[in-house]
């Protein structure tokens, strides 16, 4: 890939109807993605899950993250790489630091949210949200800071009012893109979409505040980036729940058979994210 990470993400976005980017937990789920699509999301939420075993309320250090994503584009050199980076992990300085970092670390984008501290998921009560001349000094110093990084500007507020100034703002600010975390109606998106003059992003979670919908009516209502932040956490919850299940039904006797996923299958995606390792391009 010659182009740099963020640009090659904003040529995505102009050339496609919609993107969607599926939610990584870890380096393996990464690899498991790349079979199927070539966008991949750092959820915060998959991420302090399995880094540190906590919900997704604050624990998360920058640096973690950082070495997280450092690790992924290590084995996915021409993907395109959205990170979460919550609030930017406190003050202004702190979150232009960790932008140009996740830049260096071979970042496409990341997105950052107007939450104040202590934090939660943007899909329970109870979150609590900066004022407007709080956030938009640290939005405008992480675009100081980044040199083609994709900066996605996301608001938590639920007032449809409030959501619309916040994202005119953040258009204003020179955001590329803008997310409302939580959306409820999908005719409050439609709204949205047909008067901010930014590609619009959506977060699907499974059991989140949002209704279940498809690519296809989002993209009718006018969204153009699309976030799947946990759906592979949650299967490898399910699959694991299962598969221990059965060890104690079945004497401890492992699956078997032709489809059943074996140290042979396995080793194939390591092996060819080795392979991917020996490709990569410096930008």
């Amino acid at each position: 890939m010659t182009e740099r990470y963020g640009q090659a993400l904003r040529s995505a976005v102009e050339e496609r109807e919609i993107l969607p980017f599926i939610g990584i937990y870890d380096v393996f789920s990464a690899g498991m993605v790349s079979r199927h699509f070539d966008a991949v999301f750092c959820s915060g939420f998959g991420f302090a899950a399995s880094y540190y075993g906590l919900p997704d309320i604050g624990f998360i250090a920058w640096s973690d993250m950082l070495n997280f994503v450092q690790r992924v584009r290590t084995i996915l050199p021409e993907h395109h790489i959205l990170v979460d980076i919550d609030d930017g992990y406190c003050d202004i300085e702190v979150a232009a630091h960790v932008a140009a970092q996740m830049e260096r670390a071979g970042a496409s984008g990341v997105v950052l949210e107007d939450q104040k501290r202590p934090r939660m998921c943007g899909h329970f009560e109870g979150k609590q949200i900066m004022a407007l001349d709080e956030f938009l000094p640290k939005l405008s110093r992480v675009l100081e800071a980044r040199e083609d990084l994709f900066v996605i500007a996301r608001t938590d507020s639920s007032d449809p009012d409030e959501v619309a100034r916040r994202l005119q703002a953040f258009v204003n600010e020179g955001a590329d893109a803008v997310l409302v975390d939580g959306v409820k109606d999908l005719n409050i998106i439609e709204q949205l979409a047909s008067h901010i003059r930014l590609p619009l992003t959506f977060n699907q979670i499974a059991g989140g505040k949002s209704p279940p919908t498809t690519l296809t009516e989002l993209q009718r209502r006018g969204v153009q980036l699309v976030i799947y932040s946990t759906p592979l956490l949650f299967a490898a919850q399910e699959a694991i729940d299962v598969a221990l299940g059965h060890l104690k039904i079945v004497d401890g006797q492992l699956p078997h058979g032709v489809d059943t996923v074996g140290v042979k299958s396995c080793t194939a995606v390591l092996q060819e994210n080795h392979r991917r390792t020996r490709g990569r391009v410096a930008v």
